[in-house]
């Protein structure tokens, strides 16, 4: 099992989920997220006003931006289709573009479900 964590454009996120819906991916959670990368919040291609956490940093201090932080657990089978359509659907353009957001993958070593403490694969459903 695998962990897909994805930080993408707010914009993006239902097209985001209708596109895993539609690849069989249905679960997953959803949080709203702070932060900035490369551009140390700079202004994107297509920002909003209302997509700025903090509009007045001190100098020297990034501007924080709104993100969607998806976390989805995946066995092996869904891997690789789960990345490549948060990948294709989450980018802005055919080119994508700064800010567009990341894709992490990182290993679950177990999972227990808590209504009834299935382990395992089964305590993902």
């Amino acid at each position: 099992m695998r962990l897909v964590l994805a930080l993408i454009q707010p914009t993006k996120l239902r097209a985001v989920q209708e596109a895993l819906a539609r690849i069989g991916v249905q679960r997953m959670t959803i949080c709203d997220a702070q932060g900035y990368g490369q551009q140390l919040g700079g202004q994107q291609m297509g920002e909003r006003a209302d997509d700025r956490v903090d509009e007045r940093p001190r100098e020297g201090q990034a501007i924080l931006l709104r993100k969607v932080a998806m976390e989805i657990v995946v066995n092996e089978d869904f891997l690789d289709r789960t990345v490549e359509t948060i990948a294709h659907v989450a980018r802005s353009g055919p080119e994508g573009s700064i800010g567009d957001g990341k894709v992490f993958v990182l290993p679950v070593e177990e999972v227990v479900r808590l209504s009834d403490t299935v382990r395992g694969v089964e305590g993902v459903s």
